[in-house]
């Protein structure tokens, strides 16, 4: 199978390129070329099938000429050695648990198994890779878990000053080893931009091996369409299927899109923001108007300006009729998550974090406006155990962090703190070379 760059359909690279370079010559981002069908039966027996069963299926569609079948599955254990449970809410709404991996949010999916592609598509290179990732909050943490002390990988995780959860930062700069955090005075989307840079900087290309592990690498999307496939076979009621996405750089809706391209039958997308809503500004205007983002209680959500859009144009034809039939897109303020959060913990019991509330304030209006009939998938991306700030009440409840959170909450944290100059970054990868 060979993927495609967004910005030239005749500029394509195999499967190794496209995982090891992250971002095409031309700053495009990769497609692949095509989107396996899967069999009628894998539909027809979807309900009796494991997670693993599932993730197989799935990837071996994409991978299967370049990955043993053997290798492939034993990737898929090891990435997947967690549950995603479907909690009903009510009679119409679930909740997707993303968030029971090593890091606690939906990104260990996505992140261990790009570990695991990487080191297998490096067995036989003798150069080290720099990966290079931005975050908003959460892809640092599960990229930092995911490739620690994997040989022969490098991993540099920028995040702005400030701006995530003290717990979000204390999984990044704790880690150690061959992870490297970098603080940078600005926003997300400033990280990003650095990030894109690096990918794009001929000179540090010419000496350096360098990909990316944010969502614009392709290898991070084909197994976050794995989970969408798990949540179908989950519910047996007949009933239209949409999923309600909280949405950011847009990766994880971009994935399910990718899902229903291979055959899932789903009614429609709900692509639910905070204030940083270009992509629903888009679903109104067909105008798309990128702008600085603004910080918010859903922190891995502020982004103004998400990369993936590229690829759901690309999928859409461009066309803005298609984005409306496949996606509805809204918008929510933080006052209006917070009496979510408030409105589940106490007439549902079940405390959600502000990524999740978004999302489910985005399935209530999709019902409320479009289908009242439909079984709506709330994706509840982190536990909510990774806002202390936001969630007292999840400490007030259970007195205590999970495990996963405890143990890196009183670690002494390693990171370097930079202005948003990218000489100057540019400068400390040439320095910090291994």
């Amino acid at each position: 199978m060979l993927y495609f760059s967004t910005n030239n359909p005749s500029n394509t690279a195999n499967l190794k390129h496209a995982v090891l370079k992250g971002l095409a010559d031309d700053g495009g981002l990769y497609m692949p070329e095509r989107f396996p069908a899967l069999e009628k039966d894998f539909f027809e027996q979807l309900h009796g099938k494991s997670l693993h069963e599932i993730a197989y299926a799935v990837l071996s569609g994409f991978l299967e000429d370049e990955i043993p079948g053997k290798k492939l599955k034993e990737m898929v254990e090891d990435t997947l050695d967690f549950d995603i449970p479907l909690v009903r809410l009510d009679s119409g709404t679930y909740s997707l648990e993303l968030f029971h991996g090593p890091t606690m949010a939906f990104k260990d999916v996505g992140a261990r198994f790009m570990a695991r592609l990487m080191a297998w598509l490096l067995a036989k290179n003798e150069k080290t890779l720099k990966v290079v990732t931005a975050t908003s909050g959460d892809t640092g943490s599960a990229v930092a878990a995911g490739f620690l002390n994997v040989p022969g990988i490098e991993v540099f995780v920028f995040f702005p000053k400030g701006k995530v959860s003290q717990l979000q930062q204390k999984q990044i700069t704790t880690q150690g080893g061959n992870i490297k955090a970098i603080e940078i005075d600005g926003t997300f989307d400033d990280c990003q931009k650095l990030v894109k840079q690096i990918l794009s900087d001929h000179e540090l290309n010419k000496r350096f091996m360098i990909t990316s592990a944010n969502s614009i690498n392709i290898a991070r999307l084909l197994p976050q369409s794995i989970y969408y496939f798990y949540a179908a076979s989950q519910l047996k009621s007949g009933k239209p299927l949409v999923f309600s996405v909280p949405s950011g750089n847009f990766g994880n809706l971009t994935a399910g899109l990718m899902a229903q391209i291979m055959g899932l039958e789903v009614e429609r997308f709900v692509a639910a923001t905070n204030v940083n809503d270009v992509v629903p500004e888009y679903f109104k205007t067909s105008v798309y108007n990128p702008r600085t983002s603004v910080q918010t209680l859903s922190n891995a959500m502020d982004v103004g300006n998400p990369s993936n859009f590229a690829r759901i144009l690309e999928m859409a034809d461009k066309e803005h009729r298609i984005f409306c039939q496949w996606i509805y897109a809204c918008s929510f303020t933080d006052k209006q998550t917070r009496e979510a959060i408030h409105k589940l913990n106490t007439e549902y019991a079940y405390l959600m974090d502000p990524h999740g509330a978004v999302a489910w304030l985005g399935a209530k209006e999709y019902q409320k406006t479009l289908n009242k009939e439909a079984d709506i998938v709330v994706l509840e991306t982190a536990h909510p155990a990774k806002f202390p700030e936001t969630l007292k009440i999840y400490l007030d409840t259970y007195k205590k962090l999970p495990d996963q959170l405890e143990q890196v909450k009183n670690k002494e944290e390693h990171f370097l703190s930079m202005p948003n100059q990218y000489n100057e970054v540019k400068e400390l990868m040439t320095r910090l070379d291994s």
